[in-house]
């Protein structure tokens, strides 16, 4: 990639995808989210049969989005929203995981957590939402979740694998290991088959309002940045019947 905020490693059959500003605390910006939407859509492209996504440090999976650079289309780097992914994605967190951060977490199909991992999402006590979080409750218990999205307060990794946001804890600097112990495994079994029940999986699962908007807006979004729409405009300028190639 033509920049290294977001990195992208292929090993035996699996993309590990890297948010890479440690001094930032993996802080996101509207440089990492096209960098990770552009990740998603190699990975999805791809022969790797799984992806990681994981961060650089241990300090912070990520701090969320960057103040001084806000990205408000966080949903375009979010695996399933912004970029349509029918492959098994782990996350591997530590530190803090912050507000956006923590989606990557929940629309993850597998978690792992370094001991040292607190999952907050401030959003009530700053002012400000986009709504995908919503989703978190098709996916851990709704008190829970209201507890986390209300109050802003942090929870722990042990109480993130209590409730079911996380499938494994692991002592501090394991979790990118632990992470790609599950990716080899998953790498080993019949790829149509794990595409195939995420897909029905996907489909059971509830999505919020933000979460819709997102999927429709990447639907209109590929139609409007099309070669047919070019096509389209060029065949009626210059009089003639379109040649449209469904791309």
């Amino acid at each position: 990639m033509a920049s290294d905020v977001v990195t992208y490693e292929i090993r035996d059959r699996i993309a590990i995808i890297t948010v890479n500003r440690p001094d930032k605390r993996n802080a996101l910006t509207k440089e990492v989210v096209d960098r990770l939407n552009a990740a998603w859509t190699r990975f999805a492209a791809s022969d790797e049969r799984v992806a990681v996504i994981t961060a650089a440090g241990d300090a912070a999976f990520t701090a969320g989005a960057d103040l001084d650079d806000i990205p408000h289309d966080l949903w375009r780097a979010i695996p399933g929203i912004g970029v349509e992914v029918d492959k098994p994605v782990i996350a591997a967190v530590s530190g803090w995981v912050v507000g956006g951060g923590l989606l990557f977490v929940q629309y993850a199909d597998l978690a792992v957590a370094a001991e040292t991992a607190r999952f907050v999402y401030p959003e009530a006590k700053v002012g400000f939402s986009g709504g995908l979080i919503s989703s978190l409750a098709a996916r851990i218990p709704h008190k829970v979740v209201m507890e986390l999205v209300l109050t802003g307060d942090a929870i722990s990794a042990q109480r993130a694998y209590e409730v079911g946001l996380v499938n494994k804890v692991v002592p501090a600097g394991q979790h990118l290991d632990a992470a790609l112990d599950y990716a080899a495994k998953l790498a080993d079994n019949a790829p149509l088959v794990l595409s195939q029940l995420k897909r029905f999986i996907g489909e059971t699962l509830s999505k919020g309002p933000s979460e819709r908007a997102g999927i429709a807006r990447r639907e209109v979004d590929a139609v409007t940045n099309s070669a047919d729409i070019a096509e389209g405009l060029a065949a009626f300028k210059a009089k003639r019947p379109p040649a449209f190639q469904g791309r």
